[in-house]
């Protein structure tokens, strides 16, 4: 059985991904895609009250299920688009080191922080201030196969230009690249 595709769609907290990610679903016509959210796992969560380190330690293994969850998907031979944030830099490695990194096509999610503030005013549902402080710390990388900016496209445009480049993706693919660059003989180099 042949692994399933994966766009990645990484950005901060009200960059557009989700919707993004809900035209893919749209738009795609050559196979069957799974749309799999950071935001959706999270949701799963028990609503009880948890202490800050109890907290801290759930939400990290969520984005860890999360990851193994993208990877299972995939190795069953599902197509999946994935909406997530970046923000920790713990999170990439893991991903990079689960993930198939040939069958990831890696979509940075851009959005200038004045547009970003005035979403998340709009929004309502998220911290103020949130997605400003994720946007020095989400794509630090500096590597991806195609990148988007919501503030200048929309969703829509954004997804024909994914569904435009997909069957081009580049070899090596930015997680290719990064995997090499930051998961060398089983040690894990710092980002830059």
């Amino acid at each position: 059985m042949a692994t399933g595709r994966i766009i990645f769609l990484n950005g901060t907290s009200s960059s557009g991904k989700s919707s993004i990610a809900q035209e893919l679903l749209d738009v795609l016509d050559d196979g069957v895609f799974f749309h799999l959210a950071v935001d959706g796992f999270n949701a799963m969560r028990t609503k009880r009250e948890l202490g800050e380190a109890e907290l801290a330690a759930a939400l990290r293994r969520t984005r860890e299920g999360f990851h193994r969850s993208i990877a299972a998907m995939a190795g069953a031979g599902n197509d999946v688009v994935v909406d997530h944030v970046l923000s920790e830099e713990w999170r990439l490695l893991d991903c990079l080191a689960v993930l198939p990194p040939e069958d990831v096509l890696f979509v940075g999610v851009h959005c200038p922080p004045d547009e970003l503030a005035r979403r998340e005013r709009d929004r309502g549902d998220r911290p103020p201030g949130l997605a400003v402080h994720q946007y020095g710390l989400v794509h630090r990388h500096g590597d991806y196969d195609l990148e988007c900016d919501t503030a200048a496209a929309s969703p829509r445009a954004c997804a024909e230009r994914i569904k435009e480049f997909l069957p081009r993706r580049p070899t090596p693919t930015a997680f290719s690249r990064l995997r090499e660059r930051y998961l060398t003989d089983g040690r894990h180099a710092p980002l830059r």
